[in-house]
């Protein structure tokens, strides 16, 4: 049994903080213990406490200054765009076509797939994610090797094999019948081994068939536990496309409720141009919104309405995402840092707590995975990140002047990024470190 006893400022959430005052939404130790044994959270609490309770032989690991928090949680991005990232096009539909699909097809091989999931990993952690949501692509050599990957560091990741069988290049199109057995046989090698959680991928309707959609549902109904993930709403012409490709469907949300994909584990990436009556859908089912910033900006895709969608007598669920490689960053302090901007431009307000409740406990609670990541509570896995706001010169002057916890996360929201990471722990291991 190995025991780690962590000292530093510690921060987790309880729930939602309704204003930035809101000091009962989360708990924050000045000088704090945190156990680990296992990879599990084992106490919590004033550093004197818990040091009391630990036996004589464990290992103690002094973060002082830092802050100590839950991992970061990234709802929705693409292992096989790492690639990708930074090319130039004017929308999502030309960079799909133009960058996305060719380097797509490069994951019918093995050794090029192992090669991106190491990088892809090695990213995450450097960057203080511990549990992502990830799209391979259509091939099931690349979900054997983001899976493989991850049962390798002991990670608690979401993902699954795309399921594309037209509006594509050759390369990556499956058919109806081979996306249902390759995504059958990838949860019977993947799903439950390890940390690991297989997710039923459509790519979106414009690349899915009616079969294929059929399909997907069969999977729904047959697998009710898994998590289901494709996209919505992104774009206006993706919209007026997928509409003209689905005619008998009320809107776009409707043609995944149609095939019996909207639901409380259904997560659909964007959504920024929902209706009343289809955010009225999304709310009634339980759906989840995943609001991807920093991609939703380099695309011009539009302004997700967080704050609205939020407050609605219908609220919708939310989620804060990456998009990698549609996203500009690995990073999920710079993802909120963009979220805020896109606030502002709505007249909107996102105070620096809501932030850290998404990008944690609140991206935990999305997943219906709250019982198990995203929070510093005893029992909950060990998956943690430490920050450091004063990882710069630019940070260090500007800590100088830095009064409250709100002001030292907005600082490390607006100014940090992986050079703010001091360590990633995956199930009580410490892993960037060695990524040095």
């Amino acid at each position: 049994m190995t025991t780690t006893l962590l000292r530093g400022r510690l921060l987790s959430f309880h729930r939602a903080p309704l204003s930035l005052t809101d000091s009962q939404s989360y708990l924050y130790e000045e000088d704090g213990g945190l156990l680990m044994t296992d990879g599990l959270i084992t106490a919590l609490g004033p550093y004197g406490d818990v040091k009391a309770k630990a036996a004589e032989d464990t290992v103690e690991i002094d973060h002082r200054p830092h802050l100590i928090m839950p991992g970061f949680i990234d709802m929705h991005l693409h292992f096989p765009q790492m690639q990708v990232i930074a090319s130039y096009a004017a929308n999502l539909l030309e960079w799909l076509n133009t960058y996305t699909f060719p380097e797509e097809c490069r994951f019918v091989e093995s050794a090029h797939a192992e090669r991106i999931a190491t990088h892809f990993y090695d990213e995450l952690i450097r960057h203080g994610t511990t549990t992502a949501v990830a799209y391979c692509s259509v091939h099931k050599t690349s979900a054997d090797a983001f899976f493989a990957e991850a049962l390798r560091r002991n990670m608690r990741m979401v993902g699954g094999k795309v399921m594309m069988d037209r509006n594509a290049p050759q390369g990556l199109l499956d058919t109806p019948e081979m996306g249902y057995d390759e995504t059958r046989q990838v949860i019977s090698d993947w799903h439950g081994k390890g940390r690991n959680h297989v997710a039923i991928t459509p790519r979106f309707a414009i690349t899915s068939t009616p079969a294929q959609m059929e399909a997907t549902s069969v999977l729904a109904r047959e697998f009710p536990e898994l998590h289901i993930q494709t996209h919505l709403s992104e774009n206006h012409d993706e919209i007026k496309f997928t509409c003209e490709l689905y005619p008998d469907a009320l809107d776009y949300t409707d043609i995944y409720a149609r095939y019996g994909l909207l639901g409380p584990k259904s997560l659909f990436g964007h959504a920024i141009h929902l209706s009343e009556r289809e955010a009225d859908a999304m709310s009634e089912a339980g759906a989840v919104a995943v609001h991807c910033p920093t991609s939703n900006l380099f695309l011009g895709s539009g302004l997700f309405p967080l704050k609205a969608l939020a407050r609605r007598e219908k609220p919708v669920r939310i989620g804060v995402a990456t998009d990698i490689g549609g996203g500009s960053s690995y990073s999920m302090l710079r993802t909120m840092d963009e979220a805020y901007k896109i606030q502002q431009l709505l007249g909107e307000r996102l105070n620096p707590l809501e932030s850290y409740y998404l990008m944690t406990l609140g991206n935990a609670e999305a997943l219906s995975l709250a019982d198990r990541i995203g929070t510093l509570e005893p029992g909950t896995e060990a998956d943690l990140v430490v920050l450091d706001a004063a990882a710069t010169p630019a940070m260090a002057l500007k800590m100088e002047v830095v009064k409250t916890l709100p002001e030292e996360l907005f600082l490390l929201q607006t100014m940090g990024d992986d050079r703010a990471i001091a360590e990633t722990y995956v199930a009580g291991v410490a892993l960037k470190k060695e990524l040095q």
